[in-house]
């Protein structure tokens, strides 16, 4: 499988019988999937078809799908309507003996609201039916087209992700191997700070602060947080090369990278090897904004 990236554009045209017909399919990023139709009236039985064939092909992403119809060679009519039009005159004649008016215009008539109707052509069963089946088909070949371009686009965001992993273990190595955190720099650090505590007080036990300071050098070390972040690189390239919808996942990833490269730079005592840390952060969050558009 490949990765599928959840923004996309299609666009798909048919026609049949006096109808022509056109779908127009753009999805964005969502937590679920959420389909969309913006359908004319008399078509909307093609929302539940559209929905469950959306449903089918994509896991994740707000889909918008417009379809709009035209029907050629079919003239509408105008009607006037009898009725309305002998209750507006008898209306007329009736004030018309009450009141000093001007007897009304047949332009004046026919502006009035009801007198004029406008007929659509009456449909034909078959016609529409396979017209609706047409319809499908078209959406269908559109709903294609975006799988094809998501799915371009999520091959295209799947190089991005690994460079990011090259470059985070990249950096994870830096860190393994700044000067910062051999035993003898660590070592002489700490003479250092407890040689400064020895010179302004003498109250203070020289076997306790060897303890003390061995304490520290455990828990100043990174050794755990490399390991998880390799191990963590290794899963993201794993599901990468396997692909699917596995945008989720790699979400909850790129927190566990955070948390890990958040541990190193507090437990960091060297300017170099937190530098490196603050490297590594960046990348990971470009990883984590990327792993947004996944599927």
């Amino acid at each position: 499988m490949v990765l599928s990236s959840m923004t996309g554009f299609a666009r798909s045209h048919g026609a049949s019988g006096p109808y022509t017909f056109e779908w127009e399919l753009k999805s964005v990023n969502a937590k679920g999937l959420d389909v969309r139709l913006r359908l004319p009236p008399g078509w909307d039985e093609l929302e539940s078809f559209a929905k469950k064939r959306a449903g089918e092909v994509l896991s994740r992403g707000t889909v918008y799908a417009n379809f709009n119809v035209k029907r050629t060679n079919a003239l509408s009519t105008i009607r006037i309507n009898e009725d309305v039009l002998a209750s507006v005159v008898r209306v007329a004649g009736v004030l018309a003996g009450k009141i000093d008016a001007v007897a009304p215009s047949i332009d004046g008539l026919l502006s009035i609201k009801g007198v004029i109707e406008v007929v659509e052509p009456e449909s034909d069963e078959t016609e529409d039916k396979a017209a609706k089946d047409a319809a499908s088909s078209a959406f269908d070949q559109a709903l294609t087209q975006l799988v094809e371009m998501r799915q371009r686009e999520g091959t295209a965001l799947g190089q991005i992700l690994l460079q990011r992993m090259d470059e985070i273990e990249q950096l994870a190595k830096k860190a393994e191997t700044a000067p910062g955190r051999k035993p003898d720099a660590v070592k002489a650090r700490l003479a250092e700070q407890i040689a400064m505590l020895l010179e302004t007080s003498d109250r203070f036990d020289p076997d306790r602060l060897s303890q003390e300071a061995l304490l520290i050098a455990a828990k100043a070390d990174i050794r755990e947080e490399l390991d998880r972040i390799a191990s963590h690189v290794a899963q993201a390239r794993e599901m990468i090369a396997k692909g699917g919808p596995v945008g989720r996942r790699l979400d909850f990833l790129a927190q566990e990278f955070n948390r890990e490269v958040n541990t190193c730079c507090s437990k960091s005592n060297d300017i170099e090897l937190t530098n490196t840390g603050l490297e590594m952060k960046n990348v990971v969050e470009q990883f984590r904004e990327q792993v947004q558009n996944l599927e």
